[in-house]
C-alpha cells in the first residue's frame, strides 16, 4: 500500500540529496510537480494535494505485496528544498526499490500516468540508474536528435500522456523551463504517437497484471511467524529478502531461532495461506536450504506437508534473520546512511591513505563512529533499521496460541506452473523485439532507397531469389564513381552529393615533380625495368618521362616484391585466368613463370570475393560488408548453412 512519509530533511541520509555519490541500483525514483509550485504557494496546498493523491492510490495498491518496499511520497522541504529533483521548487517526491521484481518498477510507472490522469495540472518526472527509461522503451521511435546527453529536463508524463520538450525551443532546458513549456504548450511537447502507444502498452495490463503477479501458497510455519503474518502480511517481503540476501553473519541467527522458535523443535507448527508476489514465491523456491538443527520439520513421508514445512522454514528463518540484524543495525545506528558517512570521509581524505585494521586506523575509525552516533543521522538510521523490529515485538506481546490457527480452511496454493513455463513468456517478448527492430530497419531501408541515386547499382528491394554476385561488383564502381569523392566515402545524411571537379593529368605532374628525382638515362630506366619485371605480384612500372625514371621507385618496388616472395600473399588472389595457362612447345620455364606473374588479378572477382567473405564471417551481425552494401543499396541474401 501506498504509505506517507515525514518529510525528509536536508542531510545526506537523504536518497535525494545531491551529496548521494551516486544513485542505487534497481531503484526507481519519480517526483511531482504541480503547476501552483511555479508560483509564489504555501506548504499547505502542496500537503493537501498529497493527501488527494494518496487516497486516490489507495484502491491499486492496497492488496498489493511489494518486493522490498511500497511505493510512497513525501513532501519535499519547503520552501528550500535540497534534493536532486529540484534546488527550489516545491513537489510532491519518492523512490522504490523494487530489486528482482521489475513489475514493481511497472507497477509504479502505471501508478504515476494514473495520477496524472486524475490530476492534469501536474507535470511528473520518472527515471531510474539507467537514466530516462521511458525512452529506452520507445528507443526505436523517438526523434533522431533525441539521446541520453541531451535529454535532461525534457521527459515528463502530464494528463496521461508522454511529453518531450523540443530541441528547437529549449536546446538546453531548465527544469523551471521545461515545466513552463509543458503547461503554457503541452501541445507542442506530446510525443507522437508511435512513442506514446510503446510506452502506454508497457503499462497497459495494470493493475490486473499486479493482481495476476500475487501467487498465494500453503506452509507451515511456527506460530509465531502466523502470527506476525496474520496481522502484518506485508512483512513477507522483509523475510523473503532476509532469506534470500542471507551471508555468513546472519545465518548464524537461522541456527539459533531465538525470537521466533523460542521452544526449539518442541514448536508447534501450523497451516497457514500466505500472499506473495511471484518473484518472492521463485527466490524462495529455487533456493536449497537445510533446516536448522533446532527447526521442527515434519517426515518425509507425506510429501505435500513435508514441502509445505519446507517452505515455511524458509519464511521463518527468513524472519529471523531479518529481526535479528536490524535489531543490531537499530542499536548500531548503522545502515545505508552510515555507509554513506563513511564513504563521504574516504573521500575526503579523513583516514590519510591508512591500511584499514591498523591501529591510527582504527583510532579514527572509532573517533567517526562516536561523531556519527551523535549526528541526526543515527537517530533517523536507528529509528528506521528498528521500526519493523518493533512491529514484530508489539505483534507477538499479543495472546495467541497454535489453537488460534486450527479449524480454518486454509485454501489449496496456487498453480506455479508459471514458474517452469517462463520460456515460452521470454520468448514472446523477444519475438516482438525482433518485429520491432525489424520495422525500423525496414523503415529506414526505405528512406535510404529513396536517397540512393538510380545510377548507382541495384536496388535493396531486389528479390533475395534474383541476388546476383556479379553485380557486386558494378555496384561498387556505381557506388564510389558517384558517392565517393577525395574526402573519402562517406555518405551525408542528405545523400546530397556534389561532384568534385579535379584535373587528375595536372594532379599526377605535380606529383612527379615533387617526388621523381632527375638525371637517369632511358638506357638504365630500361635495365631497371628489366630486373624488377620478374615481380611476383602484378606492380607497374613507373611512367618513363624524357628526362629520365624514378631509380628509388624501383629499388623499392623490387625490395617490396622480394619481401613479398616468401609470403602468401601470392596466393590470396585469384587471376584472370582461372584455369593454369597451356604449356606451349619450345617455351622456356623462365618466360613461363614471367607469364605466370604477370598474369592479371582479377580485380572485380576479389572484390566479390572479399565482400561474401567479409559478409559470411559477420554470422548475420551488423559489420562493415553489411553497412557499405546497405549505403550502397544492395542486399545480400542470409547464409543458410548446410545448402
Amino acid at each position: 500500500m501506498a504509505t506517507v512519509e515525514p518529510e525528509p530533511s536536508s542531510s545526506s541520509s537523504s536518497i535525494f540529496s545531491q551529496k548521494s555519490s551516486r544513485l542505487p541500483d534497481d531503484t526507481v525514483f519519480y517526483a511531482i510537480f504541480p503547476d501552483f509550485s511555479l508560483k509564489p504557494s504555501d506548504v499547505t496546498s502542496l500537503q493537501s494535494l498529497h493527501l488527494q493523491i494518496l487516497q486516490t492510490l489507495t484502491p491499486f495498491t492496497a492488496d498489493y505485496i511489494w518486493q522490498h518496499e511500497p511505493f510512497t511520497l513525501s513532501v519535499s522541504n519547503f520552501p528550500k528544498p535540497s534534493c536532486l529533483c529540484s534546488n527550489h521548487l516545491p513537489h510532491l517526491h519518492g523512490k522504490l526499490r523494487y530489486g528482482d521484481n521489475l513489475d514493481d518498477e511497472w507497477f509504479a510507472v502505471f501508478l504515476l500516468f494514473e495520477i496524472s490522469r486524475r490530476f492534469p495540472n501536474l507535470s511528473i518526472r520518472v527515471w531510474d540508474t539507467d537514466g530516462e527509461f521511458l525512452l529506452i522503451e520507445a528507443a526505436f521511435h523517438l526523434p533522431r536528435w533525441l539521446n541520453p546527453e541531451n535529454s535532461l529536463n525534457r521527459v515528463f508524463v502530464r494528463s496521461g500522456d508522454l511529453h518531450i520538450v523540443p530541441r528547437d525551443r529549449f536546446p538546453s532546458p531548465s527544469l523551471e523551463d521545461s515545466l513552463k513549456f509543458i503547461a503554457n504548450c503541452g501541445g507542442d511537447s506530446r510525443a507522437s504517437e508511435s512513442v506514446q502507444t510503446m510506452v502506454k502498452n508497457r503499462i497497459s495490463e495494470y493493475p490486473d497484471r499486479a493482481r495476476r503477479d500475487m501467487h498465494r501458497v500453503r506452509v507451515r510455519v511456527p506460530v509465531s511467524v502466523a502470527q506476525v503474518l496474520k496481522h502484518e502480511p506485508c512483512l513477507i517481503s522483509l523475510a523473503v529478502e532476509g532469506f534470500y540476501d542471507r551471508d555468513i553473519d546472519t545465518m548464524k541467527y537461522a541456527a539459533k531461532m531465538e525470537r521466533f522458535l523460542s521452544k526449539g523443535r518442541e514448536k508447534e507448527l501450523v497451516c497457514v495461506s500466505v500472499k506473495m508476489s511471484r518473484a518472492m514465491y521463485a527466490q524462495l523456491v529455487q533456493q536449497t536450504f537445510q533446516a536448522p538443527k533446532c527447526y521442527p520439520m515434519p517426515n518425509r513421508s507425506s510429501a505435500s506437508e513435508f514441502v509445505e514445512a519446507e517452505l515455511g522454514m524458509k519464511i521463518a528463518c527468513g524472519f529471523e534473520m531479518m529481526y535479528q540484524q536490524r535489531k543490531r543495525e537499530g542499536l548500531e545506528g548503522k545502515g545505508s546512511t552510515w555507509e554513506a558517512f563513511k564513504e563521504s570521509l574516504e573521500r575526503s581524505g579523513y583516514f590519510e591513505g591508512l591500511l584499514p585494521g591498523s591501529k591510527e586506523y582504527r583510532r579514527l575509525m572509532q573517533n567517526a563512529e562516536e561523531y556519527y552516533r551523535s549526528s541526526s543521522s543515527f537517530s533517523r538510521a536507528s529509528e528506521m533499521m528498528s521500526a519493523p523490529v518493533r512491529l514484530v515485538d508489539e505483534i507477538l506481546a499479543l495472546p495467541h496460541s497454535a489453537e488460534d490457527f486450527r479449524g480454518q480452511e486454509v485454501p489449496p496454493s496456487d498453480d506455479d506452473s508459471w514458474l517452469y513455463n517462463g520460456e515460452e513468456d521470454l520468448n514472446y517478448a523477444l519475438l516482438e523485439r525482433q518485429k520491432e527492430l525489424e520495422l525500423y530497419n525496414l523503415k529506414h531501408k526505405d528512406k535510404q532507397k529513396m536517397n540512393i541515386p538510380q545510377d548507382a547499382g541495384p536496388s535493396s528491394s531486389s528479390k533475395v531469389d534474383e541476388f546476383d554476385p556479379g553485380e557486386i561488383a558494378k555496384t561498387m564502381q556505381a557506388f564510389v564513381h558517384k558517392v565517393s569523392s577525395y574526402k573519402g566515402a562517406e555518405v551525408p545524411e542528405n545523400r546530397d552529393l556534389k561532384e568534385v571537379n579535379l584535373d587528375v593529368d595536372s594532379f599526377i605532374k605535380e606529383m612527379e615533380s615533387i617526388m621523381k628525382r632527375q638525371g637517369s638515362q632511358d638506357d638504365a630506366c630500361d635495365d631497371d625495368f628489366e630486373e624488377g619485371s620478374s615481380s611476383d605480384l602484378d606492380f607497374e612500372p613507373s611512367e618513363v618521362n624524357g628526362d629520365g625514371e624514378d631509380v628509388f621507385m624501383h629499388s623499392y618496388s623490387d625490395a617490396l616484391n622480394e619481401e613479398l616472395k616468401s609470403t602468401t600473399l601470392e596466393k590470396s588472389f585469384i587471376r584472370a585466368n582461372e584455369q593454369a595457362p597451356q604449356k606451349k612447345e619450345g617455351t622456356s620455364k623462365g618466360s613461363e613463370d614471367m607469364d605466370e606473374d604477370f598474369t592479371p588479378v582479377d580485380a572485380d572477382v576479389n572484390l566479390v570475393k572479399s565482400f561474401l567473405d567479409s559478409f559470411s564471417s559477420q554470422q548475420g551481425l551488423p559489420g562493415p560488408a553489411s553497412n557499405l552494401l546497405g549505403l550502397m543499396g544492395f542486399q545480400l541474401p542470409q547464409d543458410k548453412k548446410g545448402k
